[in-house]
């Protein structure tokens, strides 16, 4: 069994779509905030891999033909944005000051924490891009001399915890507004959170959809100037 698993060309493509469908199928069950169908996948892609013996590299080869969907999935947000564009048109300033505050919030919370638990130069780097997408994190963190690796694992952790808190984190402080509503989710968790953004509402999507892009501008500047901070 091993060997058929481990020969299989595609086995990365199978294994991460039969995990996430089983994900998705624990979610609609349980209807549990927690139990992200994202976050399941991963938990039983790594336990198959570890039942089997299987290597990482093995299961990375064939996952990779996903990571080709990436780019047309991310552009595909554009769609919402479009129908929303009316809002961005009537609250200009409003809606880009809040995505530069939270980039800002972002960035300066990194650079605490790191002070805090006494991270060095490459750790830090390596954090700053986590609320933005993988696309765009993964060049930052390369530039400013990051790992890019653990990046990428920052900004699914920080996608993920976005997804699962997010409904509560706005019923706790009582944010109705649905333009705040998605560009606190986009900003805070990108596209990750954004699918949560579109559960809420289509305007939350739209929103969330935009802060993605705009954050990301804006984390490539902020990011250059405090990676020199430490």
């Amino acid at each position: 069994m091993k060997e058929f698993l481990s020969g299989s060309l595609f086995l990365g493509v199978v294994l991460t779509f039969a995990a996430y469908e089983i994900g998705l199928l624990i979610k609609k069950k349980l209807k549990l905030a927690i139990l992200n169908p994202l976050l399941l996948a991963a938990i039983i892609i790594i336990g198959v891999l570890l039942l089997f013996d299987i290597e990482y590299e093995t299961y990375s080869d064939g996952a990779r033909y996903i990571s080709y969907f990436l780019t047309p999935a991310t552009v595909s947000l554009a769609i919402p944005l479009y129908r929303q564009l009316h809002l961005l048109k009537k609250y200009p300033v409003a809606i880009l000051g809040s995505v530069a505050a939270g980039v800002l919030a972002a960035m300066a919370s990194i650079f605490l924490m790191s002070l805090l638990f006494g991270l060095d130069h490459q750790q830090y780097a390596t954090l700053l891009p986590k609320s933005i997408t993988t696309a765009i994190g993964m060049g930052i963190s390369e530039k400013l001399g990051g790992i890019v690796t653990l990046t990428v694992v920052a900004i699914i952790v920080t996608g993920i915890t976005g997804n699962v808190m997010a409904e509560a984190v706005l019923k706790w402080f009582r944010i109705t507004n649905p333009v705040a509503r998605g560009l606190a989710i986009g900003t805070s968790a990108h596209a990750l959170g954004t699918a949560k953004a579109m559960e809420l509402g289509e305007i939350e999507g739209a929103m969330s959809s935009l802060s993605i892009v705009v954050a990301g501008i804006l984390t490539v500047v902020t990011a250059s100037l405090f990676v020199n901070f430490i």
